[in-house]
């Protein structure tokens, strides 16, 4: 584990899958944790890439090759989360309040190119920022996605206290057997999943993917978290135009939770190649994420 402070802020990231462990602000919690040596329950704070979400019956097909990538997600068929959540990150930087880390993903069965994996975590005194880099180091041109599965919450406020406000504008229908996309986006407006407004999450259940994230006029996509006592911000880049919202009901130590997952692509992007980022050999990519501490 790495830690890093600025002032009042700490945060700590895990060398294995270079996820987001902590982040507190003046002792107070603005992500669920989990133990030193626990594995992240839920996918906790993990880097997913070179997709987010889940690839349907984990095979997707580049150039006319079906990839066949392994089932890690077997009471449904599908690869989930990506390649790179249960790696070991090696550490580019380590200061008092920021700290870089690496992974390079190889050329393997399901998956057949080769891509240099960043990310950064830098606090200062606009709380948490974390910037994710992707390089092709390999010969062949590929298509990815980038996401992260923090779970925010509104400091020590029951997440059922909370409103949740959401800058989409479309909702991604799933067959809920497969929990895989079963139709395009629709829009939110008129339905359930109309969050812009902001709705209470007492009795609100979702697994659910969000697209057409529309930023502000400072130019970045918002969601938050609020109580009465405060709340959180989640914020990202345009490049995150999809976020993964989920609630599940037992989280360790805490009950229930809520995830704020921004994406750059939805689920199953592999095969539907709705906003996939494409690199080609020797190209760059990069976008940015916060968590921000609302008063």
């Amino acid at each position: 584990m790495l830690g890093i402070s600025y002032e009042g802020a700490t945060a700590v990231i895990a060398t294995v899958g270079a996820g987001l462990r902590s982040f507190e602000v003046d002792g107070v919690p603005y992500v669920e944790t989990f133990g030193a040596d626990e594995k992240p329950p839920m996918s906790a704070g993990a880097v997913l890439v070179p997709w987010p979400n889940r690839t349907a019956g984990a095979s997707w097909v580049l150039d006319g090759v079906v990839q066949q990538l392994e089932v890690t997600e077997p009471a449904r068929g599908n690869a989930i989360h990506g390649l790179v959540r249960r790696r070991p990150w090696s550490v580019l930087e380590h200061t008092g309040s920021l700290v870089s880390l690496q992974t390079l993903i190889e050329p393997q069965a399901g998956w057949p190119a080769a891509l240099r994996v960043t990310v950064s975590y830098a606090l200062d005194d606009n709380g948490l920022t974390v910037t994710h880099g992707v390089k092709n180091v390999g010969d062949l041109a590929t298509p990815f996605g980038v996401g992260t599965h923090p779970y925010p919450r509104a400091g020590n406020a029951a997440t059922d206290e909370c409103t949740l406000t959401l800058a989409a504008t479309t909702v991604l229908p799933l067959d809920t057997e497969r929990m895989v996309p079963s139709g395009p986006a629709v829009p939110v407006e008129g339905t359930e999943f109309d969050f812009r407004e902001g709705r209470e999450l007492a009795g609100v259940a979702l697994d659910t993917p969000f697209g057409g994230c529309e930023p502000a006029r400072d130019g970045l996509v918002h969601h938050s978290l609020v109580a009465e006592t405060g709340g959180v911000e989640v914020w990202a880049d345009p490049a995150f135009r999809w976020v993964q919202v989920y609630t599940p009901d037992s989280y360790p130590n805490r009950g229930r939770a809520v995830a704020i997952e921004p994406m750059t692509c939805p689920p199953d992007a592999l095969n539907s190649g709705v906003d996939l980022i494409w690199v080609a050999p020797g190209e760059t990519w990069g976008a940015r994420w916060g968590i921000k501490p609302l008063s």
